[in-house]
């Protein structure tokens, strides 16, 4: 089919990543109100420990008045592609352009862990999924637009699937020189929503040493692995935790002007959008003291 995209009206270019999942999800809601208030344009947040994105997604939109809320990503191993699209269907009608479904293969060693399941190639069933939700009649929430969907996509076939199945990409832990690659491959038309992983506050040494923890969570899988070795880097690499070159080259170090012109980076590379993933100490560390910072940094 000819997919359309979705109206989607981001109040600013540059919105927060946030590992919402450990947070009391009432206390979550403060975070998202906060977030919106800063001026920030969008919450995107990822599913990982048990929590539904759509049903976090659903939270947060009740709690806000024009943030956009996206799922970064959704799992597409952990619900069937009918409930996916209604789901996001619901979202869209209730909150006409402010839900972005995010979408996702998650890794292997993550689904034989999680569910016991068989990890398929990815790229052969992100594209039955994708048919799957096109196939879902047109009378579930009538008149309501299809939510925007958004594919990780790290690797040249991922991309371009994003751009002819979806509505664009979400690159994951790339420089911006890969969010040039992926507007190159995509052409002018299709979103990217680019994620930037960002460590402020604290000395240097502080914070290398977030950086190099959040890396080190992600060398195990071969898609990022692949997708780093794309980008330029090689084995030497991949030591525990990444080398230096890898998590300065991927998170934004140094002051809020520092991490804010990264960012900019994204934009000026071709980026629509780009999230921003504070660093802390623990998956429960409240963002909201650097958040305060980076807003100021980029002046919203």
């Amino acid at each position: 089919m000819t997919y359309k995209p979705a109206r989607v009206d981001f109040p600013s270019k540059v919105g927060i990543f946030w590992y919402s999942e450990f947070w009391p999800i009432r206390q979550a809601q403060d975070v998202a109100r906060d977030i919106e208030a800063l001026g920030f344009g969008s919450l995107f947040m990822p599913e990982a420990s048990g929590k539904d994105a759509l049903v976090e997604s659903a939270a947060f939109l009740a709690a806000t008045e024009r943030l956009v809320v996206g799922t970064g990503i959704a799992n597409i191993h952990v619900r069937i592609p009918s409930a996916a699209e209604t789901g996001g269907r619901i979202l869209s009608a209730l909150h006409p352009g402010r839900f972005v479904l995010g979408l996702g293969v998650s890794h292997a060693g993550f689904m034989k862990h999680a569910t016991g399941g068989t990890y398929v190639k990815p790229l052969s069933m992100m594209r039955s999924y994708l048919e799957r939700m096109d196939a879902v009649s047109p009378a579930i929430e009538p008149g309501a637009a299809r939510p925007a969907r958004l594919l990780a996509a790290l690797g040249p076939k991922m991309i371009e699937l994003s751009g002819n199945g979806a509505d664009g990409a979400i690159p994951y832990l790339v420089t911006p020189e890969q969010t040039r690659v992926t507007r190159s491959i995509l052409g002018a038309d299709p979103w990217i929503v680019s994620e930037q992983a960002v460590a402020i506050g604290g000395d240097h040494e502080d914070q290398l040493r977030r950086a190099h923890a959040h890396i080190g969570m992600y060398l195990q899988a071969p898609n990022y692995r692949n997708s780093w070795l794309r980008q330029g880097f090689d084995e030497t690499d991949f030591v525990p935790g990444g080398s230096d070159r890898l998590v300065r080259a991927l998170v934004g170090m140094g002051s809020a002007e520092d991490a804010a012109a990264v960012v900019t980076a994204h934009l000026d590379a071709g980026a629509d959008h780009v999230v921003v993933q504070i660093l802390g100490d623990t998956d429960v560390a409240d963002p909201r003291p650097h958040l305060r910072e980076l807003a100021a940094a980029l002046n919203l």
